[in-house]
């Protein structure tokens, strides 16, 4: 596959290259109507995430079968750790996060206000219609609709950044998707590396993909984490994630799906301060000290100095040297360049050797 850009940009912000990790609030599954959509938006522009992302679907149009059934797990105990497991009708839980389009309306002006950015998932060619006409900064495809590929060259066509969700999709699928993407003339592609699992079990997470991944397409990658907690967050930040979506919640215990693995408010701003930490702490590729770094090593690291008194003349060995602190004079891996050489005067046992000491 031919090389590509490896940095998009999104409402002013640059994604992947040397860009800070770009932090993605995911509140589409969690939050419980217009209001609780607006708290939950207020918390991610407090916390410093750079984006907030919704759900935008019908969900007596997307599930045609009512009864069909969805599993997932809800926290039963927050001491305990104690979890139930739930099934029920995957319409009833989608009903729950749809609103209306005049409140989708009302949501983005507010995110707008914020200084927010808004990321939606879209599900229909009106959907996409309908975020371009709000003003959705990007779109992003469902997992499940990675091998609908009108549809994703339908909101390829916007131009606007898309971002692609994987789940279970092989390699193959995720190429067939993006050479979809790129055909339409948009390069502009964010791929969602995103474990399966409500929540993802550990061995399914498999992190080791976001760099293969990076390395295949030539486009950002972002970590889309299903688990509890941010562990799983930053390793993927310290392999080479581009972009962090957690989901955000206003209390785990909510029973309905996806609670039980996302961030409530007092947890937000400090996994933030937690990603910036581990960035300045990932540093450099090359190792380069700073002046107060070298000033401390010399501290520490060891000087020639004289064993015993000598006089004028003498011609110095091994035996007439020791290492002492602070390295401020000349460090042992030099004492080769020392040995064999006449001192030009006379000097104490314990004083540091200097060059000017040394005669030819």
């Amino acid at each position: 596959m031919e090389e590509r850009a490896t940095r998009v940009e999104i409402n002013g912000m640059g994604i992947g290259g040397d860009e800070p990790c770009f932090v993605t609030f995911e509140a589409g599954p969690t939050h419980q109507g217009l209001e609780s959509a607006k708290r939950l938006a207020r918390h991610a522009k407090a916390a410093g995430g750079n984006a907030i992302k919704f759900q935008v679907f019908d969900p007596m149009r997307l599930v045609a079968d009512p009864s069909l059934p969805f599993t997932y797990d809800v926290l039963t105990d927050r001491v305990s750790g104690a979890t139930e497991t739930v099934t029920e009708p995957l319409r009833d839980i989608l009903m729950r996060r749809a609103l209306s389009r005049d409140e989708w309306r009302a949501l983005k002006l507010y995110c707008d206000e914020l200084g927010l950015a808004f990321f939606a998932t879209a599900c229909f060619y009106d959907d996409v219609d309908f975020l371009v006409e709000i003003g959705c900064q990007s779109i992003k495809i469902a997992s499940a609709d990675v091998n609908h590929l009108p549809f994703i060259r339908y909101a390829a066509r916007t131009g606007l950044c898309i971002q692609l969700d994987t789940g279970m999709a092989s390699l193959g699928e995720i190429e067939i998707a993006v050479d979809a993407i790129r055909a339409e003339g948009n390069d502009q592609i964010v791929i969602h590396h995103c474990p399966s699992g409500y929540p993802a079990r550990v061995e399914s997470i498999n992190l080791r993909t976001i760099p293969t991944i990076k390395r295949l397409f030539g486009c950002p990658v972002a970590f889309s984490d299903h688990s509890p907690g941010w562990d799983m967050d930053i390793a993927a930040l310290t392999i080479g994630a581009n972009m962090l979506e957690k989901t955000i919640t206003e209390d785990r215990t909510t029973r309905s799906v996806e609670h039980i693995m996302s961030l409530e408010p007092q947890d937000m701003g400090r996994f933030v301060e937690i990603v910036r930490e581990i960035e300045v702490a990932l540093g450099s590729t090359r190792r380069i000290l700073s002046d107060v770094e070298k000033r401390k090593r010399d501290a520490i690291r060891r000087s020639l100095h004289l064993a015993h008194d000598l006089p004028e003349g003498h011609v110095l060995s091994e035996a007439d040297i020791d290492y002492r602190r602070p390295g401020t004079g000349i460090p042992p891996d030099r004492l080769a360049e020392v040995l064999s050489r006449p001192l030009v005067r006379a000097k104490a046992a314990g004083q540091r050797l200097e060059w000017s000491d040394l005669g030819a």
